[in-house]
């Protein structure tokens, strides 16, 4: 590589940094000017306004700030114009110069996309590639790929194929995805760039960069139909967005619904049960079932007078009540005011016999009588109970007598799936149910108008903004709905949007990204749907890896009842993270034992084949006296001479990659003070502790979505053998490794991979 060409490149580079350099001091000394104006003075209004100014001002310069490391990463060599070359340059943020003409361009424009797909093949206009490696603020090397049969020597036929992609491949893995902004193929990047309408699964096997390529969708997404924003370029820095910044919201499962942070699971036959749609249907009955009409006429007592309220007059206002349409708790406001309004014309009848002169004016009064009568609330609330979603599952749960009354198809067993304390904490899999029932039963009436208040604080925010910006004469720099956000803000009506939204169960958002997806549950789905009405969804997953029980190996049967027509498919099938012989051995077994999968490609073989450790029993000795006793565990020795192998010998790992010692949970239980004995407490780490340790000892449920340069597989037929979807489990425990995979075995190894 011609050192010219480096030093031209970083030439470049530097004057890129010095650009940007200079709008962070432009938008400094425009902080400065805000902040001076008026000084403390002004009215409040005026205060606000230099004050949301003044925090798009800050915002602006930590997002500049932040953008230092690698700012550009490569280069697209065009067709030239007037016989001089055209070079487009290609980075985390877009730059222009003083002239505003682009001197960088944002990886997500429209104009970057040529450098991520353009191919020898289909060059899209481009004649060559170039990826700039840097360190720090110098570029220290180039890889070009050249497209442009005219453009290639006998030097540039040596820098064909994908260099920048090549290099990432071989660095050591630490368990945790790396960034791909620079190295992003042809077929990621169509993926990424798909149109917004609709559901887009993204279906790939192990080491096909499905989470980052859904990950970096939204950041164009959101980019495209909203503007640049801070929190996805800092994903683009950190790989995964971060929670609370304004306009993007990461959440789990067990934190959808708000006040509610679960973390446990339930046992397999519960979880497949919870995640039914039958369940929805168990929660309208159970809700059903708190709207009773009274068996006989009551007797309520209305400040000492004594009045029969007909069973009738009960059904007439559930009848009212139940024409509105409306959930339980808003439904129930009718119901009150109907019945309690009847009930305040029977308290007159009964005055009027007594002899006391009721008129119409008295009417008010005698509705709040009846209102705040004790009796009254007792037979009314005994009628139409109000709930809460929490109070209404924990019941359910409870309440064996109450469970069998409205599941009298079910069995005991079934039934008894879902008995259980009051006092049990929430799992993950109450969460969809909690949604569920909170659609059922509607928010509380005064949440509605805070609801609608914020609505119109939102609108004023936004018209004041409008003004502002054009008093302050900066019409096409700042965004009104920005700053209009930085009144609420400056207000103590909220922090950000995020916030907001993780608060708000009703909130709902323009699109959403699921990873995982396989192992969502059909009451999941629902749950996800109601957050976004317009099913604008980036799905991701691998039916072969599904683990859950209430999870599912077919798209079409999982989406379907959801998503109608309104999904489709795309497929990535090239591994980047796994050596081909790794992957053929992976799919093979998978194959044999019925897992569902998306054949991948490997681009690279590796240098070390699949290794299988075969063990025989224990070595047992036999004491003079006659006595036996086991003197060693062969399959530990085998195992711990393993993780010496792959660390010592380079094989893979060396002293400073990682690795993964991966076993069903039974078999990870005996091993875990076994090799921390072995290997020293300092050197390996259970679960996701083992991240932060040289070896990392995991289940292949802690291992999903996780990649380790060495990983020892010990005992893959107890996987298999752990549940239906061992096999599955065990695919994915294969395909972890970037470098090398050592299979430990005291039996036969499952079928499929009977060659080794």
């Amino acid at each position: 590589m011609p050192s010219a060409e480096v030093a031209r490149e970083r030439a470049y580079v530097h004057g890129l940094y010095e650009r940007l350099d200079s709008i962070r001091d432009s938008v400094q000394r425009e902080l400065e000017a805000v902040r001076a104006v008026g000084g403390a003075g002004g009215t409040h209004q005026s205060r606000t306004e230099r004050g949301a100014f003044a925090r798009i001002y800050e915002d602006r310069i930590a997002q500049l700030r932040e953008i230092d490391e690698r700012l550009a990463f490569g280069r697209l060599e065009l067709q030239p114009v007037d016989g001089r070359p055209v070079y487009h340059y290609i980075g985390r943020i877009g730059l222009r110069d003083e002239e505003q003409q682009p001197i960088l361009l944002d990886w997500r424009v429209p104009q970057a996309s040529a450098f991520y797909q353009a191919t020898a093949a289909t060059p899209l206009g481009a004649r060559a590639r170039r990826h700039l490696h840097s360190r720090g603020r110098d570029v220290v090397g180039i890889d070009d790929e050249v497209f442009d049969q005219a453009l290639l020597d006998a030097e540039a036929n040596e820098l064909q194929g994908e260099a920048a992609l090549m290099v990432a491949l071989g660095r050591e893995r630490t368990g945790r995805m790396q960034d791909i902004v620079a190295t992003i193929q042809a077929e990621q990047d169509r993926i990424i760039r798909s149109d917004l309408h609709g559901a887009l699964v993204v279906q790939g096997g192990p080491g096909t960069g499905k989470t980052a390529v859904a990950l970096h969708r939204a950041a164009y997404l959101l980019y495209s139909h909203r503007g640049p924003s801070r929190s996805f370029l800092e994903y683009i820095e950190a790989v995964l967005p971060s929670l609370g910044e304004t306009g993007v919201v990461t959440a789990s499962l067990g934190t959808l619904y708000p006040g509610v942070d679960a973390q446990l699971e339930d046992p397999p036959p519960v979880a497949a049960l919870k995640g039914t749609v039958e369940m929805a249907r168990l929660l309208a009955r159970a809700v059903k079932s708190r709207q009773v009409v009274p068996a006989a006429d009551q007797v309520v007592d209305v400040d000492g007078e004594e009045i029969v309220v007909p069973a009738q007059l009960i059904r007439d206002a559930m009848q009212r009540a139940w024409e509105t349409h409306k959930p339980h708790n808003i439904a129930r406001v009718t119901f009150n005011k109907v019945a309690i309004t009847a009930i305040a014309e029977l308290l007159a009848a009964e005055l009027r016999r007594r002899g006391r002169a009721i008129d119409e004016s008295d009417a008010a009064l005698l509705r709040e009588d009846v209102r705040t009568a004790y009796d009254v609330k007792v037979a009314l609330n005994t009628a139409w109970m109000p709930l809460t979603p929490e109070k209404l599952l924990q019941d359910l749960y409870a309440r064996p007598n109450w469970l069998a009354t409205i599941t009298q198809r079910w069995t005991p067993e079934k039934r008894a799936l879902l008995l259980r304390g009051r006092d049990h904490p929430f799992t993950v899999g109450d969460v969809p149910l909690l949604d569920e029932a909170a659609e059922l039963l509607g928010d509380d009436p005064v949440g509605d108008r805070t609801a609608r208040e914020r609505e119109r604080e939102a609108k004023r925010n936004l018209e004041n903004a409008q003004a502002a910006i054009r008093n302050m004469g900066v019409e096409g720099l700042v965004d009104a709905r920005q700053l209009a956000e930085s009144f609420a803000e400056g207000a103590g009506v909220r922090a950000t949007a995020a916030e907001l939204a993780v608060s708000d169960r009703t909130w709902t958002f323009g699109h959403i990204v699921v990873d995982e997806a396989q192992e969502l549950s059909p009451m999941q789905w629902r749950m996800l749907v109601r957050k976004n009405p317009l099913k604008s969804f980036t799905i991701v997953g691998d039916v072969a890896q599904v683990a859950s029980a209430a999870g599912s190996a077919d798209w079409g049967e999982t989406l379907g009842p959801v998503f109608k027509d309104a999904w489709r498919l795309e497929e990535l099938t090239v591994n980047y993270r796994t050596p081909a012989q790794i992957a053929e051995a992976a799919e093979s077994m998978a194959a044999a034992n019925g897992v569902p999968l998306t054949p991948t490609r490997s681009v690279r073989h590796g240098d070390w084949p699949v290794g299988v450790i075969r063990v025989g029993g224990p070595v047992v000795e036999e004491g003079a006296d006659g006595s036996r006793a086991e003197s060693s565990d062969p399959l530990l020795d085998a195992v711990v001479d393993a993780v010496h192998a792959v660390r010592a010998d380079g094989g893979g790992a060396g002293e400073t990659g990682s690795v993964a010692v991966i076993a069903a949970p039974a078999d990870a239980d005996g091993l875990e003070p076994a090799l921390a004995a072995a290997l020293g407490r300092e050197t390996i780490g259970r679960g996701a502790a083992g991240l932060r340790r040289p070896v990392a000892l995991l289940t292949p449920q802690d291992a999903k979505g996780l990649e380790f340069d060495a990983v020892i597989v010990v005992e893959p037929a107890a996987i298999v053998a752990d549940g239906p979807r061992g096999a599955g489990a065990l695919y994915v425990a294969m395909t972890r490794p970037t470098q090398r995979l050592v299979l430990v075995a005291s039996g036969p190894l499952p079928a499929g991979i009977p060659y080794f």
